[in-house]
C-alpha cells in the first residue's frame, strides 16, 4: 500500500509542466503565424477549446484504461479491436515519421548556417540537388549514430531542449514587453478586432493541418495517468492547466510575432528562417546584437540532432519490438549484436532517401522545398492521431468492460460524439492540408500536390504489403 502511494506522487502541476515541455515548441508559433498572420490568434483559441483540450483528456482516459500496456496506441487498439488493426496502428505510428526524418537534416543545416554565419545565406549558396545530397549524407551519418546508441547525445539533446524551451518563454516575455521598455515600433499597424477574425475561405482551410500538427502528440502523456495522485481529479486538472499554458504561449507568441513582422506582408521565408529572425530582432531591440540568435541556433542544432537520432531508432523499435510474425516478416526484425534492427534501418533509409531526393525534380529552391516538407508533415503526422480517437470510440462502446480510474465523459452518447468530432476534424485537416500553399495550377503546385497525395497512400499502403510477405514466409 505504501509503495502504491509513493508511486502516485505526481500532482496536477507536475503533469502540466512535463506535458508542456513534451507538446509545445517555439516553431509552432512561427509556422502558424507564417501561414495565417495575426488571424492565427482566433485559430489558436478555437483549436485549444474544441480540439486540444478534449484530445488531451481522451488520452488521459485511454492511458488510465490500459495502464499496463507498453505499446501506446497499438496496445489500445489491440485490446479493443484486435491484433490486425493494432498492427496497422503501429505501422502508421512508425511510417508517419518518415517525412519527419527527411525534414530534420534540413532543419539542422539551417540552424548550423545561422549559428556559424549569423544569417540564412548558407542554403542560398548551393543548388537544391547539392543541398539535398548533403541532407542525405547527414541523415546517413546520424542513422549510424543512432545504431551506436550514444546516450551522451541524448543527454545533450535534453539539455538543448530545455534551453530552447526556456528561450521560447523568454522570447514571449521580452518581445511582448519590448514596446514599453524600448523605442521599438510595432510592425503590424492599425490592429483592431477585425485583424484577428479569419476570412473562412479555401486558403484558410488548407492551413488548419499545421495547427493540428502543432498541438498533436498528447498520447505521449498517457503513461503519467497512473502515477498521478487522485488521477480522476488531478490529471484532468493538469491537462486543463496544460491547455491554458499552451494557449497563453501561442497567443502571446503570435502577438509578439505581429509586433516584429507585418501580418499583412509576411516574409516568404518566415517558415524557414522565422525563429532566427525573431531572436535576431529581439537582440536588436535590447542592444544585444546576434547573441540571443546564436544561442538559440546552437541549442536548436543540438536539439534537432537529438530529436533526429531518437526518431530514427525509437519508433522503429516500438514497431518491431513486439512484432507479430503474422504481420511483419521475421527478416525485417533481425537485429545485429548491438540490438539494432538492421533491415528495419535499411527500409527507413530507402524511404527517407526517396523523400529527400525525389522533390528536387520539381521544386526549384530550398525555401520552397523546406516549406513543402514541413507542410507534408502536417498532413502525414496527424494520421497517427486518428488511431487515438478510434481507440476512444471503441472504449466508449465497450464501457461495461473497462473501468478506468479516470473517465473523461461519463455520458456515453456525448463521449461518442466528442470522439467522432475529434476523428472527423483530424481527417478533415489532413485532407485539406494536401493542397500546396502557393499559386495554384502552376507546374510546381501540381508537382507538390501529386507528392502530397501519393506520399500518405504509399507510406500507409506499404503496411498492407508486409502481412502478405509475412504470410508467404511463414508458409515456407
Amino acid at each position: 500500500m505504501a509503495g502504491n502511494v509513493q508511486e502516485k506522487q505526481l500532482r496536477w502541476y507536475n503533469i502540466a509542466l512535463m506535458s508542456f515541455i513534451t507538446v509545445w515548441g517555439f516553431g509552432n508559433v512561427v509556422n502558424n503565424y507564417a501561414n495565417q498572420g495575426l488571424v492565427v490568434v482566433f485559430s489558436w483559441v478555437f483549436i485549444f477549446a474544441l480540439y486540444f483540450t478534449p484530445y488531451a483528456l481522451i488520452v488521459g482516459q485511454l492511458g488510465s484504461t490500459f495502464k499496463d500496456g507498453k505499446g501506446g496506441v497499438s496496445t489500445w487498439i489491440k485490446h479493443t479491436m484486435g491484433p490486425g488493426l493494432a498492427y496497422l496502428a503501429a505501422w502508421t505510428y512508425w511510417v508517419v515519421h518518415i517525412p519527419y526524418l527527411a525534414q530534420k537534416p534540413q532543419a539542422i543545416l539551417i540552424a548550423l548556417g545561422w549559428a556559424m554565419k549569423g544569417d540564412g545565406s548558407l542554403i542560398k549558396e548551393y543548388s537544391v540537388v547539392a543541398l539535398q545530397g548533403l541532407t542525405l549524407v547527414l541523415f546517413i551519418f546520424f542513422m549510424w549514430v543512432a545504431s551506436r546508441g550514444m546516450k551522451s547525445l541524448k543527454i545533450v539533446g535534453s539539455v538543448a531542449g530545455i534551453a530552447m524551451f526556456v528561450m521560447s518563454l523568454l522570447y514571449v516575455a521580452m518581445a511582448v514587453t519590448a514596446p514599453a521598455i524600448t523605442e521599438v515600433h510595432i510592425a503590424t499597424t492599425n490592429i483592431t478586432w477585425e485583424t484577428f477574425i479569419p476570412h473562412i475561405d479555401f486558403t484558410y482551410i488548407t492551413t488548419i493541418s499545421m495547427l493540428v500538427f502543432a498541438v498533436g502528440g498528447a498520447e505521449k502523456i498517457s503513461p503519467y495517468v497512473n502515477q498521478t495522485r487522485n488521477p480522476g481529479k488531478e490529471f484532468p486538472k493538469g491537462m486543463l492547466c496544460l491547455a491554458v499554458m499552451v494557449a497563453v504561449c501561442a497567443i502571446l507568441g503570435s502577438l509578439a510575432m505581429g509586433m516584429m513582422f507585418d501580418s499583412r506582408n509576411i516574409p516568404d521565408d518566415l517558415m524557414t528562417n522565422g525563429q532566427y529572425y525573431a531572436f535576431q530582432k529581439l537582440g536588436e531591440y535590447y542592444n544585444m546584437g546576434n547573441t540571443l540568435m546564436v544561442i538559440y541556433a546552437i541549442a536548436n542544432t543540438l536539439g534537432q540532432v537529438a530529436a533526429l537520432v531518437f526518431s530514427i531508432d525509437a519508433p522503429l523499435k516500438v514497431l518491431l519490438g513486439d512484432a507479430d510474425s503474422k504481420y511483419i516478416p521475421a527478416s525485417l526484425c533481425r537485429t545485429n549484436a548491438s540490438g539494432t534492427p538492421v533491415n528495419g534501418y535499411f527500409l527507413t533509409l530507402m524511404l527517407v532517401a526517396i523523400l529527400i531526393m525525389l522533390p528536387t525534380l520539381g521544386i526549384g529552391d530550398m525555401n520552397n522545398l523546406y516549406k513543402w516538407l514541413l507542410n507534408l508533415n502536417s498532413v502525414v503526422m496527424p494520421l497517427r492521431y486518428l488511431w487515438v480517437f478510434v481507440a476512444f470510440i471503441a472504449v466508449v462502446r465497450l464501457a461495461q468492460k473497462y473501468k478506468p480510474e479516470y473517465v473523461f465523459i461519463r455520458n456515453k452518447p456525448l463521449a461518442m460524439t466528442v470522439g467522432i468530432w475529434c476523428f472527423a476534424f483530424t481527417a478533415f485537416a489532413c485532407l485539406t492540408g494536401i493542397f500546396p500553399k502557393m499559386e495554384a495550377f502552376t507546374a510546381e503546385w501540381t508537382f507538390q500536390l501529386a507528392l502530397n497525395v501519393a506520399t500518405p497512400f504509399v507510406l500507409v499502403g506499404l503496411g498492407l504489403i508486409f502481412p502478405l510477405l509475412a504470410r508467404k514466409a511463414n508458409s515456407k
